[in-house]
């Protein structure tokens, strides 16, 4: 039952991730970089904040814990600013794929690499048994299988099609740009790999990976902060905070993306809580993790008619790879 459990959460928060770029389309009159840096204040401060608190025992201080960890804490925040690039660039390749196609090239990328860098980064490659390899080359397998419906796509509709459902599609410029996010946004699970030791023994296990979460989406605020505010200076936009009558409505519709999107993260460190008696499963998360992310987002992509128009084939090429990706949350269990 705790298996269960378990994933059915993690695949909640993951469900709640790939929603997060609905509300994001209700935002009204402002550029990328105005309601990006709006509502990364939400997803990477406020809700990461309020999240680690719920770990932290009573007498105890998030800054008593970092300062007596210094080490691990600053490799926490630097792999936080390194995933901060693929944070730019992620939402760079939804831009140019759609949010299908955009969420399973890099998500795909990134599943497998921050499975397996993390515990060879922190020492720990032992955890990679063969049960978490086999996975991770499943997850693979089911993203490609998503990618050559994507290319079946892009080869097949007329181009006034493609920017019917995706304004700025670039087949090229978009894969490019969703392999670098998929590369940078593994340094996520990384910095939790560092920040394992930012806990207390005291906390309960559900909530023990918020404090280093919080680290790395810190990390990665300051990347964004740094390339939104340059492009707010660039592109003469910093107007956008200064329409006081789009207020309410735009830092709605970004605090509900913000909580959406860090519910994977809080739904992930739930779901490990009831994951414990199951050790191939526990670092084995994160693959399931971006798999349900990139099954969600596919789903939302058939919602928003980004595969309207496609062939009988190239539909069924896409629910094929969708069902590889499900598979491959609880096969490490089973083999």
């Amino acid at each position: 039952m705790e298996l269960i459990l378990g994933l059915l959460i993690i695949a909640v928060g993951a469900f709640c991730q790939s929603s997060s770029y609905v509300p994001i389309n209700k935002v009204r009159s402002w550029s990328w970089e105005s309601y990006w840096m709006v509502q990364g204040v939400f997803a990477w401060l406020v809700f990461p904040l309020l999240g680690a608190l719920l770990a932290v025992p009573a007498g105890e201080s998030l800054t008593g814990m970092y300062a007596a960890h210094p080490r691990e804490s600053l490799l926490t925040v630097f792999s936080g600013i390194l995933w901060g690039v693929g944070g730019l660039t992620f939402g760079l390749s939804m831009r140019y794929l759609g949010v299908a196609l955009g969420q399973s090239i890099a998500l795909g990328t990134c599943s497998a690499l921050g499975a397996v860098l993390g515990p060879v980064f922190t020492g720990h490659a032992a955890d990679l048994t063969r049960s978490v390899i086999i996975g991770v080359v499943v997850t693979l397998v089911g993203i490609a299988v998503i990618g050559i419906a994507g290319g079946m796509k892009s080869t097949a509709l007329p181009e006034e099609e493609k920017r019917k459902a995706v304004k700025d599609f670039n087949f090229g410029k978009g894969i490019a740009v969703a392999l670098l996010a998929g590369f940078m946004s593994a340094c996520f699970n990384i910095g939790l790999s560092f920040g394992a030791l930012l806990t207390w023994t005291a906390t309960r296990p559900v909530f023990a990976t918020l404090p280093a979460t919080l680290l790395v989406t810190f990390g990665g605020f300051l990347t964004n902060a740094c390339y939104c505010f340059f492009q707010n200076s660039r592109n003469k936009t910093w107007g956008d905070y200064r329409q006081g009558s789009l207020w309410g409505h735009n830092l709605l519709f970004c605090a509900l993306a913000g909580l959406l999107w860090y519910s994977q993260f809080f739904g992930l460190s739930l779901g490990k809580g009831f994951l414990a008696g199951y050790p191939v499963l526990i670092t084995f998360s994160w693959c399931i993790l971006m798999s349900l992310n990139v099954v969600f987002s596919n789903v939302w992509g058939i919602l928003l008619q980004e595969w309207k128009g496609v062939s009988r084939k190239t539909v069924t090429v896409l629910l094929i790879g969708i069902i590889v990706l499900i598979i491959s949350t609880f096969l490490p269990q089973i083999i």
